[in-house]
């Protein structure tokens, strides 16, 4: 199996104004009354100190598919698609934060649940995956999660994700054609990525599609997991092994 043709580059080679293309890719709505409110919404986005957050407190719920009770987002966020975006309460989204929920066909592509906290420069990017996050889970700095060719992404409640991590779920170039260029021979999909409660990822963890860490595991800083991790078990390492099990 391979992945579908990627809508967006479509629409970017098609004919048609730059401004039905940026509605299309980027605001996600063909309404002219949502873009004006969309791009008011991005101008507030730059103001900082407390008074950006009070006004974004009270216009930019209105942006996403669903919006909990005292979300707090900081300035220069940048959203995508944000009516594919919901959101449970309490959450933070900190400075230069990205979310992209781009998808042909699903409405819900990113869910953060009640408390979940993003740090600064946290990328949650969508290309027809899905992404969601579990309740009272951090996403230190820098972090980037990124779900593709219909291949999900979810994390689960209570997890601690280091800083500079990357969770990456969408699948394998095809590259056995020499006379294709590699972007052109398909993706074969990996089924994505299952974190499941109570895990820690150390500082500048990669976790690779088809992985699945089961609930109490921890992955060591540096560690790149490409494999199953079994619950309640220490893994590190390049690629990360199971060292042993928590006591």
């Amino acid at each position: 199996m391979t992945t579908r043709i990627n809508k967006t580059h479509k629409v970017i080679s098609e004919k048609g104004s730059a401004l039905s293309k940026y509605q299309h890719i980027i605001v996600g709505d063909d309404s002219w009354l949502f873009l004006l409110y969309f791009e008011f919404c991005g101008l507030l986005g730059k103001f900082p100190g407390a008074l950006g957050i009070v006004l974004r407190k009270f216009f930019w719920p209105r942006l996403f598919g669903s919006c909990g009770k005292g979300v707090m987002f900081a300035d220069n966020v940048v959203l995508r698609q944000p009516k594919r975006i919901h959101l449970g309460d309490n959450v933070i989204i900190s400075e230069f934060c990205v979310l992209d929920a781009r998808h042909d066909d699903e409405d819900k592509v990113i869910t953060l649940d009640d408390n979940v906290m993003l740090s600064t420069n946290v990328m949650i990017s969508c290309k027809n995956g899905c992404i969601k996050i579990g309740k009272n889970t951090g996403l230190s700095a820098q972090t980037i999660i990124h779900a593709t060719n219909d291949c999900p992404v979810d994390i689960g409640d209570d997890v601690i994700i280091g800083p500079q991590s990357y969770i990456s779920a969408g699948g394998n170039y095809h590259f056995d054609q020499l006379d294709v260029p590699i972007r052109e021979q398909g993706i074969n999909p990996d089924g994505g990525i299952t974190i499941e409660d109570n895990i820690w990822l150390g500082a500048r963890v990669t976790v690779l599609g088809g992985v699945t860490m089961a609930s109490g595991s921890i992955a060591g800083a540096g560690a790149v997991v490409n494999k199953s991790i079994p619950a309640n078990t220490i893994c590190a390492g390049v690629p990360a092994k199971v060292l042993k099990e928590r006591v």
